[in-house]
């Protein structure tokens, strides 16, 4: 009775910090611009599950693949013995689905342990990865601080969890073996049968019992905790990405977004529209300078960010030299909306009437914006379909087009495609080939 009202004290709370924690980010996610996504639904189901759930382009390198493939295969599956654990404690029973699935249970369970020796081994060479082979998409400047320890903590929470899953198998292993009635016959499971006994079974009945709850405790509490520390983790992604790619664009990489205000205005030049009476005389904001003028599609896409650095790996700018990092744009995007959502928050602005004196521009500066080739490298090689182009595209257009700015080099070419109708300035008209 104790421990059932103990759960259901533990799973409570866990489940009121996370569930405010996810409708924060639900809310920043919301500050950005509407946008229509519902076309072509069939495509979208078959984008998501080849991409999200079958790990599609993370087959693009397979060694990583088949280690990241090992985590989340087993992520999901253990996901059947924390059912029971949960189950057992509301109702204060031992193994809840083991007299009802019989042998079927114990082939579960051991597929379980295998899968987290697999898990327990692609993390440890996630962890030297990371911080022994220095590997040089993991030393960029925008993974220095929390990032790095970001990614260390939840592979150290993984190497936690699978000893509390052992510790738990093992010790209910041994106390089976000695007949304590209330640790039920469960058959020999593929890993803990072995280990059980090789690790415990020099224990008294009693210390056994504490392991063994011990075990089930730090299984639930370290489930608990990354459960509430998600949603200011870059492993949001592991909820993410399923929305995320069933949103991604279906149309071609290199197709661009019209602007409407554009082709209003050159259409009330070429006398093809009248304005409409009443308006402003002003030009409207071209393009994005914060997360308000962002799409909520930008903005999930910053959110489901797992800051693998595939994009910046692939980048060529970034390669030979140059500042741009496709990763810490959408590094910069997610920690604006984190910096606006606080301030939201903290009562000190209103969505209606927030300005702050910052934008996206304080984060992102002009040098990487340009230094983008606009090949689409960072779109293609994202695993969970990110397009952080469509983001420098919208910042360039709020340059060019509302801050009159940009780089020198690019004003006569604007100049020549006004006047002239050509990116090249000549002094014949443009259709001069086909006079006469």
């Amino acid at each position: 009775m104790l421990q059932s009202v103990l759960f259901i004290l533990v799973a409570s709370t866990a489940g009121w910090i996370a569930y405010r924690g996810f409708s924060r980010v639900r809310r920043n996610i919301l500050l950005g611009k509407d946008e229509a996504i519902q076309d072509h639904p069939g495509l979208r189901w078959k984008n998501m599950l080849l991409v999200a759930f079958g790990q599609q382009k993370m087959f693009q390198n397979w060694i990583p693949a088949l280690l990241h493939l090992a985590l989340y295969v087993a992520f999901v599956i253990t996901q059947i013995e924390l059912i029971e654990i949960v189950a057992d404690g509301i109702f204060g029973t031992h193994r809840f689905f083991a007299p009802y699935l019989g042998s079927f249970y114990t082939f579960i369970i051991s597929f379980i342990e295998i899968l987290s020796v697999l898990a327990l081994i692609a993390t440890i060479i996630f962890l030297i990865r990371r911080n022994v082979l220095h590997i040089s998409r993991f030393q960029k400047p925008e993974l220095k601080g929390f990032p790095v320890k970001d990614a260390n903590l939840i592979l150290g929470l993984e190497i936690l969890l699978i000893a509390a899953i052992f510790s738990m198998n093992g010790a209910d292993k041994v106390l089976q073996l000695r007949g304590d009635a209330h640790y039920a016959l469960t058959g020999d499971f593929a890993v803990s049968s072995w280990l059980g006994p090789a690790l415990f079974g020099h224990f008294d009945n009693h210390s056994l019992v504490i392991v063994e709850r011990l075990g089930w405790w730090s299984h639930l509490l370290i489930v608990f905790g990354f459960l509430c520390y998600l949603p200011y983790s870059k492993h949001l992604h592991i909820l993410l990405a399923f929305p995320n790619t069933w949103y991604a664009r279906l149309e071609p990489a290199g197709k661009m977004e019209n602007m409407p205000e554009v082709q209003k205005e050159v259409r009330i030049m070429m006398g093809l529209e009248q304005p409409e009476p009443g308006t402003s005389a002003d030009l409207p904001e071209f393009g994005a300078n914060d997360v308000f003028s962002l799409s909520w599609k930008n903005l999930l896409d910053a959110y489901t960010c797992t800051e693998c650095g595939r994009c910046t790996a692939a980048c060529p700018a970034n390669q030979t030299g140059k500042k741009l990092s496709p990763r810490k744009i959408m590094m910069d995007v997610r920690d604006r909306a984190e910096e606006v959502g606080h301030l939201l928050d903290s009562g000190q602005q209103t969505k209606a009437s927030f300005q702050d004196g910052k934008s996206l521009f304080d984060r992102i500066s002009p040098e990487e914006l340009h230094a983008c080739t606009t090949c689409n490298a960072c779109v293609q090689a994202c695993p969970v379909q990110i397009n952080p182009l469509d983001i420098i595209l919208k910042m360039r257009r709020h340059e060019i087009l509302t801050q009159s700015a940009g780089p020198s080099e690019w004003l006569p070419m604007f100049n020549a495609i006004e006047n002239a109708g050509a990116a090249w300035s000549m002094s014949e008209p443009r259709d001069a080939w086909n006079q006469g």
